[in-house]
């Protein structure tokens, strides 16, 4: 409905062919959804007293962490398959060109990544709690922070000589923006990479101390 209703986000008031104004609004609405989808993966295992009985099972911390993650991923990405639909639509609509192909597959690659990095993070703050709640509401305030926190800061007037740039890096965002301008960095696909391997192997030692 944003993309299409209201004028001030609608697609169709651009005049050209694009989606940008879709991948403006994905990362803070999935912002909320990934943590909606995360927050009992471990804390109802917690509540339940499952979690113990998943110990005695022959499978170790890292292989549990792991299926939970690649579960909610799979969620994730099943919710992301029907907005190829606006992609479609656009491109029936275009009078000429259409769609940049390039920056648009660029940005649904690092849209992959956004809600690969989201998905970790909740992951890790459900090991925390056994309230579903408490998860959510941890886990939404980390994405946050992580993804426009560091560009945030970056815009101190004390960071200007030259220090901004090297924090802003730190974010999620900056990396999001860089392919979603239709070049795939590796050194973008190094950070996601990192980033979600460290916050899987937090939520391990989160295990491994229970």
């Amino acid at each position: 409905m944003l993309l299409f209703v209201f004028q001030d986000t609608s697609i169709l008031e651009f005049g050209y062919a694009s989606l940008s104004k879709f991948f403006d609004i994905s990362p803070w609405i999935l912002l909320l959804l990934i943590p909606a989808i995360t927050m009992r993966s471990f804390s109802d295992e917690f509540r339940l007293g499952t979690y113990e009985i998943l110990r005695t099972k022959p499978i170790s911390s890292w292989h549990l962490v792991t299926g939970k993650y690649a579960a909610i991923l799979a969620v994730v990405l099943i919710a992301l398959i029907p907005t190829l639909v606006y992609c479609y639509c656009i491109q029936q609509l275009a009078a000429q060109n259409g769609l940049d192909s390039g920056a648009t597959l660029g940005s649904y690659i690092g849209l992959f990544f956004l809600s690969a990095v989201f998905s970790a993070i909740g992951v890790w703050c459900s090991s925390f709690t056994n309230n579903a709640v408490v998860s959510f509401l941890a886990a939404a305030l980390a994405c946050l922070l992580i993804y426009s926190g560091f560009a945030a800061i970056s815009r101190l007037p004390a960071l200007a000589s030259g220090g901004d740039y090297f924090l802003e890096m730190m974010g999620i965002d900056f990396h999001f923006r860089s392919i979603s301008r239709g070049v795939v960095d590796s050194r973008d696909i190094v950070y996601f990479l990192s980033v979600i391997y460290f916050f899987l192997f937090l939520c391990k030692r989160n295990l491994d101390k229970r």
